[in-house]
Formats: structure tokens, sequence, C-alpha cells
């Protein structure tokens, strides 16, 4: 009798305890939860501590209060010029309504789903608006806070707050790259060309501004020495003839010895007849 007293005591015990798990429950700071009871929701819990909840009868659905990620797949989407465009995107949501997102994406999964058809759709939307210059451009800010609002208006029906929404990488298809690449190449070579082409214009007028310059140095310097040339050779004369009359049998002796000199240097030998003046002087 004792030890089926034991056997019922214990057994009442593991009862018991499921019953108060069944019945507790703890709610963090970082989750919020709904309790539902025959599918229908009864409660909503945002504060953390400990709650209860009727046993076997109500349900509880725990979600997170925190931000959460979202990682799209790269997509292809078409810009307003025709461009092809690869993006892969990302964004920051989190459970702003806990039971209208229980009551339509159940789970963060559901929500995922949800979210990749809209964040896609919002994104496909405003870069078909816009130029492939400007999505790669400085554009992207306000094209991304028109994606972010428009993702956000269209996430509200589900409970769901979205942040922000970002584009990570935005490439060229392969086959388009290179052809891209190209006409990039061709443009800078052209833009090459044109400096090279202004550089040898720049260059030559340079060039033609130095040589007349020079000439018209080159034209003052002779015009300047044929001035100092002439007034030498007007001083010159003016000594000379100064000389000259002072004495002009010693100036007359002085010239013609200095004739001698200069012509008769060395071994020179001349021919000339000896009544003629230049000799006057080796005659006497």
């Amino acid at each position: 009798m004792p030890r089926t007293l034991a056997i019922w005591g214990a057994l009442g015990i593991v009862i018991l305890l499921i019953i108060a798990s069944r019945t507790f429950y703890a709610v963090s700071e970082t989750e919020q939860a709904v309790v539902t009871q025959l599918g229908r929701p009864v409660q909503l819990v945002n504060t953390p501590g400990l709650h209860e909840k009727v046993p076997f009868v109500q349900q509880l659905t725990v979600f997170e209060k925190r931000l959460l990620d979202y990682d799209s797949a790269p997509a292809l989407v078409i810009t307003r010029d025709k461009k092809n465009l690869i993006v892969d995107n990302y964004a920051k949501w989190y459970i702003s309504d806990p039971l209208k997102f229980l009551q339509t994406v159940q789970s963060e999964a559901g929500a995922q789903v949800r979210l990749d058809d809209i964040i896609y759709s919002k994104v496909r939307e405003q870069l078909g608006l816009h130029d492939l210059a400007d999505v790669i451009g400085t554009q992207r800010t306000p094209i991304m806070r028109a994606v972010t609002d428009g993702s956000n208006d269209a996430a509200a029906a589900y409970g769901i707050r979205v942040i922000d929404v970002r584009i990570k990488r935005a490439d060229l298809p392969p086959e388009n790259a290179q052809a891209v690449y190209g006409r990039m190449r061709t443009e800078r070579e052209r833009e090459a060309k044109r400096y090279r082409s202004e550089g040898q214009e720049e260059a030559l007028k340079i060039r033609a501004e130095t040589d007349k310059q020079q000439t018209i140095m080159l034209a003052e310097a002779y015009e300047q020495e044929q001035a100092i040339r002439g007034e030498g050779d007007a001083n010159s004369i003016r000594i000379y003839a100064q000389a000259y009359q002072q004495d002009a049998d010693f100036f007359t002796f002085v010239r013609t010895l200095e004739a001698y000199r200069k012509s008769l240097k060395g071994k020179t030998t001349l021919m000339l007849p000896p009544q003629m003046e230049f000799l006057k002087y080796l005659q006497e």
C-alpha cells in the first residue's frame, strides 16, 4: 500500500509539472508573443516576464522583437534606358504588429517570402523609372529611399515594418559587360586624342609666340647694337678729327705707320710704283 501511494504521488507530481509547464511561460526582452485559443487570438504579450495561460486550450506563438535581416538573391532588373542590371539587395525589418503578422504570414519564413515579392517589385519599379547612370551614380540614395517607403507601405498589411532597403551590388550581365567596357575604352581613347590634339595646338601657339618674341628681341638687340656702333664710330671720327686738327703732319705720319704695320707684316711682298703716296715715308 505505501508503494502504491508513492507511485500515485510521483504521478501526481509529474502531472502537476506538466500542467504548470503548460500554464506558465516566460517572455524575454527580445520577444513578443500571441496567445490563441482554438485558433483565435485572445492575448498579445509585449512585456517581458512570467505569464500564464489556460493549459491545453490556449497556445503560445513567440516572435522576435529585434531587427531582422532580409537578403535577396541577385535578380535581373531593366532600367529606363533599357539596360539590364543584376541587382543584389538587402533590407532591415521588424514585426510591428504580431497579431496581424500571425494572421497573414504566420512565421518569419512566410514573411521572407512576402518581402521577397514586395521588395523585388518595388526595386524593379523604381529602377525602371531611372537610367543606368542614375542607379550607379549619385541618385541611388533617393531611389532606395523611395523603394524603402513603397516596401514599408505594402508590408504594413502583414504587420511588418521595413526600416531600410539597400543595394549591395549592381552589376551588368556578363554578356553586356564586355560591350560596355569596350564603349568606355573607346570613349577614353577619344578623350585622350582630344587632349593630345589640344595639347599640340597649345604647344604650337606657345612655340609661335616664343619665336615671335625671339625675333623681336633679336631685332631690338641688332638695332641697339647698330646704334651703339654708330655712336662709337662717330666718337672715333670726332677724336681722329680733333687729333688731325692739332697736328696734321704728325697725324698723317702715325696713320701711315699703322698702315705699314698692318699691310707689311710677315713676308708680305707688294708691287707698287715708286712715286705712290703710300711709300712717301719709306722713300724719305
